[in-house]
């Protein structure tokens, strides 16, 4: 794909991710979207920069901040507002929510609000690509607060000593729900973990997607070549709380903080490059929105009129079934 046809498709992307969170925040307002809802407004820029440096059928694992994810990988809009919604023709049935969302069309391997989970998830995918000689990299997204849990330091180890396809995305927008990075992280960038483990570690301006495209892809080559894992530390922004449905508001940053990143919007940074670069016109990027808010609009419908899950599908795919080719070991009654 040319550079141009590149940036294009990115501002589609950014631009789908962002009306669709502002819809779902609306839906979740007027009760339609059960539970908490993390909205990744502000995080465009890296979701999407890094998954256009995958294949479509590369694995990818995500959080709990989890909807811009399949998003950015090309997931289809009206399952995944289907599944907020808990509707029947959602991506995992209804049965995933907000948090759980996986869409193995697009390499989505799953999204879960365990912090830290998705680490030895991508590695297993990794592991499996490579045991199988696939050439599937694997890229999992995780926060600022996951790089002091036990399974970051886990799976990025066991990815270096075993050189697997992985590419490690630390979403790094400062806070762990209310807490500072700055005040539970010994060391001033997380990418310097890296060192640890022996793999490289690249700082990149999240609100960039092109320049997180580009170590990406960098990232990605490397792991496709047999060369091992890669981390990435994306300084990124949240402009909403850590989610709605909060029970209380909290006080932990200063607007003139929010301000500063918010003139660095994701959306606001692609559209100057194209309309600086000449690629686009003022009126051809609101165009690309008008499209993105009319796929948003397109998924709410669906989702709206689809129906919810009969009461039975809840035992449902809660087992593999498995046959006994020779006789239990345990006896009759195993």
């Amino acid at each position: 794909m040319a550079r141009n046809d590149i940036m294009l498709e990115m501002a589609r992307r950014i631009l789908r991710i962002r009306r669709f969170e502002e819809a779902a925040a609306e839906l979740s307002k007027n009760g339609v979207i059960p539970g908490a809802l993390h909205l990744s407004i502000g995080q465009e820029g890296e979701i999407v920069g890094a998954c256009m440096a995958l294949r479509r059928d590369d694995y990818m694992a995500g959080n709990h901040r989890s909807h811009g994810h399949p998003i950015g990988k090309g997931a289809n809009l009206g399952g995944l507002m289907a599944e907020l919604m808990g509707k029947s023709t959602g991506v995992n049935r209804g049965k995933g929510g907000s948090m759980h969302l996986a869409d193995f069309s697009v390499g989505s391997v799953g999204e879960t609000s365990i912090v830290g989970s998705g680490i030895p998830l991508a590695a297993g995918a990794a592991l499996g690509s490579q045991l199988l000689g696939q050439g599937r990299v694997a890229l999992c997204f995780f926060g600022d607060g996951a790089t002091n849990e036990g399974a970051f330091h886990e799976g990025l180890n066991l990815a270096a000593v075993w050189k697997l396809p992985v590419v490690f995305l630390c979403e790094n927008n400062l806070y762990a729900v209310t807490t500072a990075a700055s005040d539970v992280v010994a060391v001033k960038d997380i990418a310097e973990r890296a060192s640890s483990y022996s793999m490289p570690g690249i700082i990149v301006d999240g609100q960039d997607a092109l320049a997180v495209y580009d170590v990406v892809v960098e990232a990605v080559r490397r792991a496709r070549a047999g060369e091992g894992p890669s981390l990435v530390e994306a300084k990124t922004y949240r402009y909403d709380e850590h989610s709605r449905g909060l029970s209380r508001k909290f006080v932990y940053r200063q607007p003139e903080e929010v301000a500063l990143w918010r003139k660095r919007d994701p959306v606001m940074v692609i559209r100057d490059r194209l309309i600086g670069d000449g690629i686009v016109s003022e009126q051809g990027f609101e165009t690309l929105d008008a499209e993105a808010q009319a796929e948003v609009n397109a998924a709410v419908t669906f989702a709206t009129d689809s129906p919810y899950p009969d009461p039975d599908e809840a035992f449902t795919n809660l087992f593999a079934a498995s046959q006994l080719t020779s006789p239990s070991p345990l006896g009759d009654g195993a």
